[in-house]
């Protein structure tokens, strides 16, 4: 990616990310960084990972604070690394961006497939609220993660049979 030689690498989540985890591992400062309107995206996005990488509570609700950021761009990233992160503890931030009719649709849609992705069934009924928004990106989003929950069921069910 650079001439440089540095090499994208492959996440402990199975993603490419567009910027490597900051080295700083602190996080009170990653979370002072990732809010800090100021700083280049790049070093936002650093954050982000570094934050999604520690996998704690605490990290997760760093992250819910980036919400507050101008960046529609950087505030779909969050609801993305979320989803991966599959922690409990962004549903309540991730309903509100859904729910916020004002935020970026990019942003609603990802916070929608980042509920789905979590797989806590507490969620259904905010998700089927949205699958007739009148954004499609929104609607669509809600109809494929209330079908990973499904599925999830499902699969859980499956393997419980015998």
């Amino acid at each position: 990616m650079t001439d440089r030689g540095n090499v994208p690498q492959v996440s402990q989540y199975g993603s490419v990310d567009p910027a490597p985890p900051s080295p700083v591992s602190e996080i009170d400062s990653l979370a002072g960084r990732l809010c800090d309107e100021s700083l280049p995206m790049f070093q936002r996005m650093r954050a982000v990972f570094s934050l999604r990488n520690q996998r704690s509570d605490e990290a997760c609700l760093a992250l819910c604070r980036g919400f507050e950021s101008e960046s529609a761009l950087l505030r779909h990233e969050i609801a993305y690394v979320l989803g991966q992160m599959q922690n409990t503890v962004a549903l309540p931030t991730l309903i509100d961006r859904l729910e916020d009719a004002s935020e970026h649709v990019m942003v609603r849609h990802e916070a929608a497939e980042a509920m789905g992705a979590i797989g806590d069934r507490s969620v259904i009924p905010t998700l089927e609220r949205f699958s007739t928004d009148p954004l499609p990106e929104v609607a669509e989003s809600c109809v494929v993660a209330l079908d990973l929950l499904a599925w999830v069921n499902n699969a859980e069910f499956e393997e419980t049979e015998y």
